[in-house]
């Protein structure tokens, strides 16, 4: 059995490690929120900009890997003929959002990004809020070029 003195060492311990603990559990906290409001807030220019270069970044990966299989002389003609479809598919793709972006900032829109998929369009738009009259230029628009149901066309304004 533990002598009377040694339990309160044990004890003085454990309270001196869990004053320690919490201690740095809050300045560690602190340093983290410093420096989490110290970062720089993306603003919608950036945002945009950045959407964009990862697009094209992601397309021009896509395109090169289709014409890694088309130029491959190991690749089945299957295989060729799925590469050639879906690289014509995404260079449709590619032009369709092209169009809707520049048709939407025709009518007044400072920035604006697309993203086609099979069941959904998806627009970011640069602005705070969008008014009714806003949202219905841009549905039409969308609906124009891809013939989507409105229940599929989503809208999303970016600051």
């Amino acid at each position: 059995m533990l002598s009377k003195k040694k339990k309160i060492i044990i004890l003085s311990v454990m309270a001196v490690l869990l004053v320690a603990t919490g201690y740095l559990n809050i300045t560690l906290n602190n340093n983290i929120t410093e420096q989490v409001s110290n970062t720089t807030t993306v603003t919608s220019g950036n945002f945009f900009q950045t959407y964009r270069q990862d697009r094209t970044n992601t397309r021009n990966q896509e395109i090169a890997y289709l014409d890694a299989i088309l130029a491959n002389d190991a690749s089945s003609e299957e295989a060729k003929e799925l590469a050639e479809t879906k690289k014509v598919a995404l260079v449709q793709t590619m032009e369709l959002e092209l169009v809707i972006e520049g048709l939407i900032k025709a009518k007044g829109f400072d920035d604006v990004v697309v993203t086609n998929t099979t069941s959904n369009v998806n627009i970011i738009v640069k602005g705070t809020e969008l008014s009714t009259s806003e949202v219905s230029q841009i549905v039409s628009v969308v609906k124009d070029q891809t013939g989507k149901d409105i229940d599929n066309i989503k809208i999303i304004p970016i600051e």
